[in-house]
Order: structure tokens, then C-alpha cells, then sequence
């Protein structure tokens, strides 16, 4: 039963991230500097950086928390905010953070 629950609460997310033309060097840099201190949160479950193959400069971030708490400190980070306003200058486009519900049990 504490699985289920866990589950019903975790936050898993998908982040889009479409590098501006000429940025996307930085924009993986930036995004890079993120991982380690993510991990390192305590409600963080997931955080790890995808690049397209098919389209350089399109990045995948795939992040789980074990709450919404959590991931509302993640984004109250203030490496998170450092990089949130730089992403008008970074993005082609607005983030697109696409969030799912677990079906599968690992």
C-alpha cells in the first residue's frame, strides 16, 4: 500500500528545452550545472539531461520528485532561479514541462 501511495504522489515530469539559434552550448552548459545539485536535494528521485539526435539543441530533462513539495523546492532553488532567468536569452521557446502518472511498477 506505501507504494501506491508513493506513486500517487510522486511528481514525474518531462522538461522540453528548444535552444535559441547560436545557444545551445550554453543552454547544455547551463542545463549541466543543474544535475548535481539536484540530485543531491533531498525529495529528488530522477534528474537526468536527454539532447535529441535527430535535433541538436532540443533537450529532454526527465526529473522525479517524491511530491509536489518537493519539486516546489526544487524550483525555489536558487541555482534553479539562476537558470530560469536566463531562459528568455537561452530558449527558442517557453519551457514545456509535460507531467505523467506512473502506470508500470520498476
Amino acid at each position: 500500500m506505501e507504494q501506491i501511495k508513493m506513486s500517487e504522489e510522486k511528481r514525474v515530469s518531462i522538461a522540453v528545452l528548444k535552444a535559441r539559434a547560436g545557444m545551445r552550448d550554453p543552454l547544455r552548459r547551463e542545463l549541466l550545472k543543474l544535475i548535481a545539485p539536484t540530485r543531491r536535494e533531498p525529495g529528488n528521485l530522477d534528474y537526468v539531461l536527454f539532447e535529441l539526435r535527430d535535433e541538436p539543441g532540443t533537450f529532454y530533462m526527465r526529473e522525479a520528485f517524491v511530491s509536489q513539495a518537493a519539486l516546489d523546492a526544487h524550483c525555489a532553488t536558487d541555482y534553479f532561479q539562476a537558470f530560469a532567468n536566463q531562459t528568455d536569452t537561452l530558449l527558442a521557446e517557453p519551457l514545456r514541462l509535460i507531467f505523467m502518472a506512473e502506470v508500470s511498477h520498476p
